[in-house]
């Protein structure tokens, strides 16, 4: 019996070590990780097995909600499509100040985003990652994810970015609302806290069509409905435009009958499909 005991022990010890020399072949779920002070600047996130510092890639998802409202758990079924779609991807999940808090009004959304991608890079070796980054987003997220990418380069500079429905030009979000709608303007102005009169340096600055170059920019896909009734299609166009002229793959794929995000089954899986293709040819 003693002998057993001896050898149970031996075996738990060997285990416990086995399991410490070899973190990267057990997948680990993240929970609210605190990437800064504010209780809103959290992360949930997905590592799969077998990762590792130099193949193990990274999508970065960035939530929508009109930078005032919305929450990271509005992603969960798409980190379910994801993780099935591409198994060997890091996930993770971003939580932001919101600006329906006047003490968070831009660019502190901004400055989010880029504390939680340098506090990702980071721990590129506690979590067994790799530097070849995805920033992926839907709406504001989108907005969010393509101002990240275009406009920082470090720590590390995105591989691909994919927007849906993102708006790109804050100013002309601003003038020229879709369907003359005066709310969409209002909406656009208090989260940024002024008027594009009022401060055109900090609307110029916080849109990511104005960064968007050969040495900057990277491949991207834009997703983008016919009918939405909140972001015009040209703030995608404007981007498409950009990239072309700055010679650096692109895809926009439009959607006649596509709202804003209200897209049905098939929207969803013909826009994944053309996603998961984008990113295994232009992710290496």
């Amino acid at each position: 019996m003693k002998m057993y005991k001896l050898l149970f022990a031996s075996l738990l010890v060997l285990s416990i070590n086995s399991c410490k020399k070899n973190d990267s072949n057990i997948a680990v779920f993240i929970t609210n990780a605190s990437y800064g002070s504010d209780s809103m600047q959290t992360m949930d996130g997905y590592l799969p097995a077998d990762r590792n510092t130099v193949d193990t890639k990274v999508i970065i998802l960035i939530h929508g909600g009109g930078w005032t409202s919305g929450d990271k758990n509005d992603f969960n079924s798409f980190i379910d499509t994801l993780k099935r779609r591409l198994p060997g991807y890091a996930i993770f999940n971003l939580n932001y100040r919101l600006s329906a808090n006047p003490n968070n009004l831009f660019p502190a959304q901004e400055l989010d985003v880029k504390a939680a991608v340098e506090y990702i890079h980071n721990k590129a070796t506690d979590y067994q990652i790799s530097d070849k980054y995805v920033l992926m987003g839907a709406s504001a997220g989108a907005h969010l994810a393509m101002l990240q990418a275009y406009k920082y380069n470090t720590p590390v500079k995105a591989k691909a970015v994919v927007s849906f429905f993102g708006p790109s030009d804050l100013t002309d979000m601003y003038n020229n609302p879709v369907g003359g709608n005066p709310l969409l303007s209002l909406l656009v102005a208090g989260a940024v806290g002024v008027t594009p009169a009022q401060d055109p340096d900090l609307y110029f600055n916080s849109s990511p069509v104005n960064f968007i170059s050969s040495s900057t920019a990277m491949p991207t896909i834009l997703l983008h409905g016919g009918i939405d009734p909140l972001v015009s299609p040209s703030q995608s166009v404007a981007v498409q435009t950009k990239l072309n002229n700055a010679g650096i793959t692109n895809q926009y794929v439009f959607y006649p009958n596509g709202g804003h995000g209200d897209w049905d089954a098939a929207t969803y899986a013909d826009a994944f499909n053309k996603i998961q293709l984008f990113l295994e040819v232009n992710v290496q």
